[in-house]
């Protein structure tokens, strides 16, 4: 039977890391829209973005297989080739991210860090009114949004490639497992 019509489902995606994703997703969200007011708020919105972030490093050193960063960073000549194949239409599946999906997963964690530490920055002696800081911060809010672009740009177009909703897969934390054709 062809493994795109099976019910069998995998367990990826472990509590935390759909908890992370998902309140990664809303925190953002709401500091965007605080971005203007209410400080308290704002800055209330950032901390929270900073300690998910904190936890999923230390759950992306000691997690289960899938959480962890030895399962999906990757070098860039393995995210380059996989870009490559995905132009030609001959990417292959992965159960976890794909190489591409694991540095934009580190880009946008970086990302997401820099915009945190610069704003906490701002509310320190040395950097209060930094306009500097200020345009930094902003900067790197506006390429969080770019990335995030970009990540649902590919998780769409993984989803239709492999006919498999991973929007859902990281609500449900399930995947169907690797058939003969997803194996290299």
């Amino acid at each position: 039977m062809n493994s795109a019509m099976t019910t069998e489902r995998i367990r990826v995606w472990d509590g935390f890391v759909r908890l992370f994703h998902w309140s990664l997703v809303a925190g953002i969200a709401m500091a965007w829209l605080t971005a203007d007011g209410p400080k308290v708020l704002h800055e209330g919105v950032g901390y929270v973005i900073a300690a998910l972030i904190g936890a999923r490093v230390v759950w992306g050193l000691i997690g289960p297989r899938y959480a962890r960063f030895t399962n999906f960073v990757r070098g860039p000549r393995p995210v380059l080739a996989h870009l490559r194949d995905l132009r030609a239409g001959r990417e292959r599946r992965y159960l976890g991210h794909n190489p591409a999906g694991g540095a934009m997963i580190v880009a946008l964690l970086l990302t997401v860090a820099g915009t945190a530490l610069t704003g906490w920055l701002q509310t320190t002696d040395a950097f209060w009114g930094s306009s500097a800081m200020e345009e930094v911060h902003e900067a790197l809010a506006t390429l969080i949004l770019v990335l995030v672009g970009l990540h649902v740009a590919g998780v769409l177009v993984e989803s239709l490639r492999h006919h498999e909703n991973l929007v859902l897969s990281m609500l449900t934390g399930t995947k169907r497992p690797l058939s003969e054709q997803d194996r290299p």
